[in-house]
């Protein structure tokens, strides 16, 4: 075993989890999950059977990963944030069969206590601010807060905020990394120099 689990956590047998990762207090990660490479997760995780994390994902204190989550490479997902996986839950009706599938593309960060409804596609980059409750579809590098949430500015690969309009033509540079964004329509792409 290449990875640290603490004693308190609990790996169900089939889980595969990669080099390097960390497994961290009351961690339960489930039989079916695959956790890539280099992950840290937090006190009170919970993954369940049906999710991938992608490698350096970092899952803060009482996050739970719910079936049919999906995260790639790089995300952040801040304490307590909460996936869904069922749109209209009801104790008495089963809906195991409606489970909607997420999606978190790399180098997305989810803020504290933020919630993201099933269903959704988080853009690669994209920074959805703490509290944030999202329930549509969220653009590459979009800064997203509020209740619902709305989209209110762009994000740089290093997790600044860009000077751009939210549509419309314009260009800005990360005075971090030198990099290059280039907004066309309601569109961000990034280029690596000036």
């Amino acid at each position: 075993m290449d990875y640290k689990v603490h004693e308190s956590a609990i790996v169900d047998e089939g889980a595969q989890i990669g080099s390097g990762s960390r497994v961290w207090h009351f961690v339960h990660v489930c039989g079916g999950a695959r956790v890539g490479r280099n992950v840290s997760m937090g006190q009170n995780v919970f993954v369940g059977n049906k999710v991938t994390i992608g490698d350096n994902c970092k899952i803060q204190n009482n996050v739970s990963v719910y079936d049919n989550v999906h995260l790639e490479e790089g995300v952040f997902c801040g304490p307590s944030m909460v996936f869904t996986n069922v749109y209209n839950p009801r104790s008495l009706i089963e809906r195991k069969d409606e489970y909607r599938d997420t999606l978190v593309k790399r180098g997305a960060t989810l803020g504290a206590n933020c919630t993201i409804v099933c269903g959704v596609t988080i853009g690669a980059y994209a920074f959805v601010g703490a509290g944030a409750v999202v329930n549509k579809d969220v653009p590459d590098y979009a800064l997203i807060v509020g209740v619902p949430g709305k989209q209110i500015g762009w994000m740089s690969e290093f997790g600044e905020q860009l000077d751009l309009p939210l549509s419309g033509e314009g260009r800005a540079v990360c005075e971090h990394t030198g990099a290059v964004y280039t907004l066309s329509g309601q569109s961000l792409r990034k280029s690596e120099g000036a």
